[in-house]
């Protein structure tokens, strides 16, 4: 009887699972617009010619929708926003630390007119939509949003291109400078001021070097602690999430005269029978617990 059971269940199934093949055929005649469905990957992280990216684990946070492409690497507490790529398909793409890269920005390198790779140095800010294409950024410089650094250019330390500017192929900005525009030219030098908020050692004008600032970009520092505040929120999984919407409920809808909740306590174990307040392990559940006190005894 169990064999003709058996039998029985494994005809009934592939006649439905055909029955399902020729309705799914049916829906997809009637369709006016084809449409296959695909299973994308994450394209997070993406290897070309067996390279793939190297992202130190201290990194700060790489968004889930930033993609990493090829020969990259990038160092420790530096982050990569929302939407940002990040391509390294031809020559290599270095990323110090403590380093952004902007929502929707793009980091690239050059093939063909010429051979240059991206050198993006330390505590440096790349803003928002920002195109940094075959270029090196000197370590505290920063590149304000939808900026455009060109191939072979060179934006120095301690120093800002602004919002929009292009700043255009083989050219290069000293330290310590403003510039701006479309094609981008020296606005201004940076003061003392300015320049302590990004870091590093400056010169005064008048004999030796002065250093200031305690070498590590304010701006840099501030999206740092920003970023770890996402990592955090990205790596949570669904219990968390729902426990943090059911705390979040709970504080809305909870009358402040009604019990309030206390803050959980380990009070340790007692006896080896868990903690008090919970459901504790007893010898019944736990027979080895009771076998190591009855020795203990003896």
């Amino acid at each position: 009887m169990a064999s003709i059971g058996a039998k029985v269940v494994v005809a009934v199934s592939n006649a439905a699972r055909k029955a399902g093949k020729s309705l799914d055929k049916l829906g997809a005649n009637l369709e006016v617009a084809k449409y296959t469905e695909r299973l994308v990957p994450s394209t997070r992280f993406v290897s070309v010619d067996g390279i793939a990216p190297v992202v130190s684990e201290a990194a700060a946070f790489v968004a889930p929708s930033a993609n990493i492409i090829g020969d990259v690497e990038i160092g420790k507490d530096s982050s990569v926003w929302y939407g940002a790529t990040i391509r390294a398909d031809g020559n290599k793409v270095t990323i110090g630390t403590n380093t952004s890269i902007g929502d929707r920005a793009l980091v690239h390198i050059a093939t063909l007119q010429s051979q240059n790779a991206t050198t993006i140095g330390s505590n440096v800010t790349v803003g928002p939509s920002a195109i940094i294409h075959a270029a090196t950024l000197r370590d505290n410089c920063i590149i304000g949003p939808m900026a455009q650094v060109l191939d072979g250019a060179t934006v120095g330390e301690r120093s800002v291109l602004s919002a929009g500017a292009v700043l255009g192929m083989g050219k290069s900005v000293p330290d310590g400078e403003l510039w701006g525009g479309c094609p981008a030219v020296k606005i201004r030098e940076l003061s003392l001021q300015e320049m302590d908020g990004m870091g590093g050692t400056v010169s005064a004008g008048v004999g030796d070097g002065v250093s200031i600032g305690s070498g590590m970009s304010v701006v840099a520092e501030d999206v740092r602690e920003l970023a770890l505040l996402h990592a955090v929120e990205c790596g949570k999984d669904y219990k968390s999430v729902m426990e943090d919407e059911e705390k979040w409920l709970d504080d809305q809808e909870r009358n402040p005269d009604y019990f309030q909740p206390k803050p959980d306590e380990d009070h340790g174990d007692v006896q080896g029978m868990g903690s008090p307040g919970r459901i504790f392990d007893t010898t019944l559940s736990h027979p080895i617990e009771g076998l190591k006190r009855k020795a203990e005894q003896k």
